[in-house]
């Protein structure tokens, strides 16, 4: 199997809680011109009735950027897509893989995966509100749901729905006695599930996703199914985008001086409009992670950006340590 080189899920940045807002999305997107970023999860709750532009705001630069529901009501579901398409996103995407109590509380996430039929309800209805992919995120099982056919029964019933895309994170959940952070790293990898899933339903666009730490991976698995979606190894490495966008699409490496000289303009732009810098600034402290200077880097603006009045001198001059330093990360 040949990953589609046409398919516009080829890349992809995962959708992670606190991490990918607006402000990383941007930063991202610098990295990668190609990707496909998703937004941290929101519920059709806050959709239906909290802070829209808070909660759901993007710069026109992050197209091609998905919105990533958690909900379960079917009818609640259309109306935060379609509320999602008429922003602009171009893709709506159910969260059906977190683990988390919270989420296991509100009745979504990977305990949806024990009611594929439900999830199959919320896919059609998202589809019959909304013109754009609408696509489901899930892992492939959770608990006692060991076997394969588990999984190919609840994949068999979103496609019977309509569902086109499916990101597949490839590990188990635990619902119980495993925390977030666990669930992310104990749970074995199961490509292979990934891959027979490739196989049996060739029509489904297949993205796959978990423990995938380098661009060789990433392009190396990505090409047996029609994509790859990086999570925490392209937040905490960033740079790892920009070498991954190079590797599938031929994109000249930017420095990572470039990359945050080009982000200037929208960071005094996010600073005219109240926000501090340590709001975009978080996003950046892994970039020139393993290169001399990436401690003093990272030093400088954790000691530095949430100051009062700090703005982009802050970043230049981080930038400037990596460029004396002898020392690397």
């Amino acid at each position: 199997m040949e990953l589609v080189e046409n398919s516009p899920w080829r890349l992809c940045v995962a959708p992670m809680m606190d991490w990918t807002d607006r402000h990383c999305r941007f930063f991202h997107r610098l990295l990668s011109p190609h990707a496909r970023l998703y937004t941290e999860m929101v519920t059709t709750g806050a959709v239906l009735h909290g802070d829209r532009e808070r909660l759901l705001g993007f710069h026109d630069a992050e197209h091609p950027v998905a919105l990533q529901l958690g909900g379960h009501d079917p009818g609640e579901l259309a109306r935060a897509a379609r509320i999602g398409a008429d922003l602009g996103y171009d893709e709506i995407n159910l969260n059906v893989g977190c683990p988390s109590d919270r989420v296991q509380s509100g009745r979504f996430g990977a305990c949806l995966m024990r009611e594929p039929a439900l999830v199959a309800d919320g896919v059609a209805a998202m589809r019959a509100a909304v013109d754009i992919p609408v696509t489901v995120k899930c892992r492939i099982g959770v608990d006692e749901q060991d076997e394969y056919e588990d999984l190919h029964r609840f994949v068999e019933m979103q496609v019977a729905a309509g569902l086109e895309v499916l990101v597949v994170h490839a590990r188990k959940a635990w619902l119980h006695g495993l925390s977030p952070k666990e669930n992310r790293e104990v749970p074995p990898l199961n490509y292979d599930r990934v891959f027979r899933l490739k196989q049996e339903f060739p029509q489904l666009t297949i993205v796959i996703n978990g423990g995938i730490t380098t661009t060789e991976a990433a392009t190396t698995l990505g090409a047996a199914v029609n994509g790859v979606m990086l999570g925490r190894a392209a937040y905490h490495d960033p740079y790892l985008l920009a070498t991954t966008e190079h590797a599938m699409f031929g994109t000249p490496l930017p420095s990572r001086d470039e990359i945050l000289l080009a982000m200037r303009d929208y960071i005094e732009a996010r600073l005219a409009l109240g926000n501090d810098l340590n709001h975009v600034a978080r996003h950046i402290l892994g970039l020139y992670l393993g290169l001399p200077g990436a401690r003093a880097f990272r030093r400088h603006l954790s000691e530095n950006m949430h100051r009062a009045g700090a703005d982009f001198r802050v970043i230049e001059n981080a930038i400037a340590l990596t460029h004396r330093q002898p020392e690397a990360a």
